[in-house]
């Protein structure tokens, strides 16, 4: 059986304004702590990044932040050792540092990227890879959802007998998830419902790639599967 595993590494944490973790909380302007997460998938010979973070976010104030190549290296990674960079959308704070992942095959929607090419986002000398709907690398698929953002992916993969699920930005807060409260910030309303009602179901198991609740206080790494 081949080894898969999945690590989450963590690299700072911010706050974001209540309004914009949950729709139902229009102009509360209150703090909610984010931790800002990139997910190490290991399978079949690969190392699949789960979005390439960032080395600053303007505009926040952001702490215990190193850069993402160096939290990758500290958790025995190297960003040249990385095989595949799944970009769930071209957001800064998603898409900024993937200039360090130079041997990768970087994936993530077409209405993404042509958003990230109009942007000046992406380093010409990376291979990558637009797709429309669906894209399969090794065990991992991911998958156009579109409630963030147009081409926004989530990140589907199955581990003895379970099923999870890396949100992306389609959710902030486990209470988005328990309380079916969507996200504040959507272009698509009814799709980020639709994700917090679809995966609150017991069957899944969500990982949030903002979970403040991951090593608080510090950055880090901790082995999930």
């Amino acid at each position: 059986m081949s080894r898969f595993s999945v690590t989450a590494v963590k690299y700072g944490e911010t706050t974001l304004p209540r309004r914009m973790v949950f729709a139902d909380s229009a102009g509360d302007d209150t703090k909610v702590p984010i931790s800002l997460v990139l997910y190490l998938i290991e399978c079949n010979g690969k190392k699949i990044l789960v979005d390439a973070g960032c080395d600053a976010m303007p505009g926040y104030d952001v702490q215990h932040h190193i850069s993402p190549a160096e939290a990758l290296t500290r958790c025995g990674v190297p960003p040249t050792d990385i095989t595949d960079v799944i970009l769930t959308h071209a957001h800064h704070d998603h898409i900024e540092a993937v200039h360090y992942f130079i041997n990768a095959n970087v994936h993530m929607s077409l209405p993404e990227y042509e958003k990230a090419i109009k942007r000046g986002l992406l380093p010409p000398n990376l291979h990558v890879s637009p797709f429309e709907q669906t894209r399969r690398i090794g065990e991992v698929c991911a998958v156009v959802w579109g409630g963030h953002s147009a081409g926004s992916l989530i990140v589907t993969f199955a581990h003895e007998g379970r099923e999870y699920v890396i949100s992306g930005d389609e959710c902030y807060d486990r209470a988005c998830l328990v309380e079916r409260r969507p996200t504040g910030v959507s272009c698509n309303p009814r799709k980020s419902f639709d994700f917090v009602n679809t995966y609150s179901s017991d069957k899944y198991t969500v990982l949030l790639s903002h979970d403040g609740a991951i090593l608080p206080g510090q950055n880090g790494y901790v082995k999930i599967i």
